[in-house]
C-alpha cells in the first residue's frame, strides 16, 4: 500500500506541473513483467537508458518490475487513472478494455514481424490503435516487437484436433479464443505462475513466447513436448504506455526522443531474438523435451477456427474491425513483394 501511495503521489506531482516542465524530469514506470525475464524483462530499462542518453540526462525513468506498485494486470488501469505515470506491457493484456489490443497482441496466422512493423508505422496501424486508447487517457508507444513464438509446451502429444478437447491450457488473446472453439479450456496465467501451474498439473499446456524467453522460465523442466509453429502469434507488440496528462506535459523534443528510443529498442530486440533462438532450442532438447510441429490437419483446423474468431471480434468493436480490415489489406498488398522474392528452399 505504501508503494502504491508513493506512486500516486509521484504521479500527482508530475500532473500538477504538466504545463511547465522542469529542466530535469523523473518518472516511474512499472512493467507487467519481472525485470529478469529474458529479452522482455530488460526492454523497458533499455528504453529508459536510451531516453536518458538522448536527452543528455534531463529525463530519468525509474523502471520497476511486476508487482512493485500494482499487480501486473492492473498496470493499464493505474496508468489510465494517473496512479502510475508509465507502464510497459504486452499489448494483448488490455483486450478487456481495448478489444483491438487483442489483434495487435496476437493475430492468429497474422503478419510476420517485418510486415507488422511496416503496418504499424507506415500502414496507418498506430493511428487506428491510438483511437482506442484515447478514451482511457493513455498514449501508446509500440516499443518491442516480438518475433514468432512457439506453439507451446504440452504434457500430452497432439496428434489430432481431438487431442485439444478438454485440454487445460494457458494461452492468451485470440489464440485462446481459437483454442476454446476447438474444445480446450483456456486461461490466462501471469508469467511468473506458469511454471508452478504446469508443475502442479493445474494446467496441461502453456504458451508464453519464443524459445529465448520460454527457456528462461524453466518450462523445459516440467513438460514433455514443445510444439511449433506459433500459429497464434507470428508477431506481437509490447508497448510503453503513458498517462495522457503526463505525455502532454512533456516538451515536443522529449516526446520525439521517446518515440525514437522505441525505434532503437525495436531494432535491438529483433536481432537479439533471432540470435538467441537456436541456443535456446538446443537447451530445451538437452533437457529431454521433444521438439515437434503440429500436424497439418491440426493447423488447418486452427486456421479455420481463427477466421471465425476474427470475424466475431470485428462484429463487436468498430476499431477492431477497422484495424483488421487495414492489416489484412496491408498484408495482401505488400505480400506480393514477398512472393516475388521467395527463393526455393530444400
Amino acid at each position: 500500500m505504501k508503494k502504491r501511495l508513493a506512486a500516486a503521489l509521484a504521479a500527482a506531482s508530475i500532473l500538477a506541473g504538466a504545463t511547465a516542465p522542469a529542466t530535469a524530469q523523473t518518472f516511474d514506470l512499472q512493467s507487467v513483467f519481472g525485470l529478469n525475464v529474458p529479452s522482455i524483462g530488460p526492454s523497458p530499462k533499455l528504453w529508459a537508458e536510451r531516453v536518458s542518453l538522448m536527452t543528455g540526462g534531463k529525463v530519468t525513468i525509474n523502471v520497476h518490475g511486476a508487482g512493485d506498485f500494482v499487480p501486473p494486470f492492473e498496470v493499464f488501469g493505474a496508468v489510465s487513472s494517473g496512479a502510475l505515470q508509465m507502464g510497459f506491457d504486452w499489448i494483448g493484456y488490455w483486450a478487456g478494455q481495448i478489444p483491438v489490443a487483442n489483434l495487435v497482441g496476437s493475430m492468429p496466422f497474422g503478419p510476420e514481424p517485418d510486415i507488422a512493423l511496416a503496418w504499424m508505422f507506415n500502414g496507418g496501424g498506430l493511428e487506428i490503435i491510438q483511437k482506442a486508447y484515447d478514451p482511457h487517457g493513455v498514449v501508446v508507444l509500440p516499443c518491442h516487437l516480438v518475433g514468432a513464438e512457439a506453439g507451446g509446451w504440452f504434457n500430452k502429444e497432439i496428434n489430432s484436433v481431438d487431442d485439444l478437447k478438454g485440454l487445460n491450457m494457458r494461452i492468451a488473446g485470440l489464440g485462446g479464443k481459437t483454442m476454446a472453439k476447438l474444445g480446450a479450456n483456456t486461461q490466462l496465467v501471469p508469467a511468473g505462475e506458469i511454471f508452478v501451474s504446469l508443475e502442479t498439473g493445474r494446467i496441461d499446456a502453456a504458451e508464453f513466447s519464443a524459445p529465448q524467453l520460454d527457456v528462461g522460465l524453466g518450462l523445459q523442466r516440467v513438460t514433455k513436448y514443445y510444439y511449433f509453429p506459433g500459429w497464434h502469434q507470428p508477431s506481437s507488440w509490447d508497448s510503453i504506455i503513458i498517462n495522457k496528462a503526463v505525455w502532454d506535459g512533456l516538451g515536443a523534443d522529449t516526446q520525439k526522443v521517446m518515440k525514437e528510443a522505441c525505434y532503437a529498442n525495436i531494432a535491438y530486440n529483433l536481432h537479439d531474438q533471432v540470435n538467441a533462438q537456436a541456443a535456446a532450442i538446443k537447451t530445451i532438447r538437452e533437457a529431454g523435451v521433444e521438439v515437434k510441429r503440429f500436424p497439418d490437419a491440426v493447423l488447418a483446423a486452427l486456421k479455420a477456427a481463427s477466421k471465425d474468431v476474427l470475424a466475431e471480434e470485428a462484429a463487436k468493436d468498430p476499431i477492431f474491425a477497422e484495424a483488421l480490415a487495414s492489416l489484412t489489406a496491408y498484408m495482401d498488398g505488400v505480400g506480393e513483394w514477398a512472393r516475388l522474392q521467395a527463393l526455393p528452399r530444400d
